[in-house]
């Protein structure tokens, strides 16, 4: 964010300097194609038609994202199913559960229909996650703030997934009005 608003103060102090920022960030970030972008209908279909969500990249440490947004949707009425490996090994007493949800080490694990896979995890491994949950018949993906991966997002929509990118369900659904699922 510091970031970000340097360069927002740099770019407002050397108008002249615009058309050549503009210029190179879209050679940088390549503008020139369509980015995905989400809408409030796809986010709100999405919200209301899920009940079953994998939770890839769910951690035991309450200081994580992933930790307190599991908990919100657990809240909320939505099935979690915690994804990681590292946790679902770890059978010894209750150590593989995440608030009292076990833990499974991938989408392949998990023996019932899966209506959205919420992807905590890095942009590029993300990739990774939406090719598995086109595999195993996911309705749809959500990407979490700040995983932004292009190229996955559009498989994903050329497989019939619906798609969410960089955007949180925590934040969504108060938002958006939305109270939990649907079903």
């Amino acid at each position: 964010l510091e970031c970000m608003l340097l360069v927002r103060s740099l770019f407002l102090q050397v108008p002249h300097q615009r058309m050549r920022f503009f210029s190179g960030l879209a050679l940088f970030t390549n503008l020139a194609s369509m980015p995905f972008q989400n809408s409030d209908d796809q986010i709100e279909k999405v919200l209301k038609e899920s009940k079953t969500i994998a939770l890839v990249g769910a951690s035991k440490k309450p200081e994580r994202a992933s930790n307190y947004v599991m908990e919100y949707l657990l809240s909320k009425g939505y099935n979690v199913i915690p994804v990681n490996p590292g946790i679902a090994s770890n059978t010894e007493g209750d150590n593989n559960k995440i608030h009292g949800q076990t833990t499974v080490a991938t989408l392949k694990d998990i023996s019932v229909p899966i209506d959205m896979v919420d992807i905590f995890r890095n942009s590029h491994d993300a990739a990774g996650v939406v090719d598995e949950a086109i595999e195993v018949g996911a309705r749809s993906v959500w990407l979490q703030v700040g995983v932004i991966n292009e190229d996955a997002a559009q498989r994903a929509m050329e497989a019939g997934l619906d798609v969410a990118m960089d955007v949180c369900p925590m934040q969504e659904m108060p938002r958006l009005g939305i109270q939990g699922p649907s079903k």
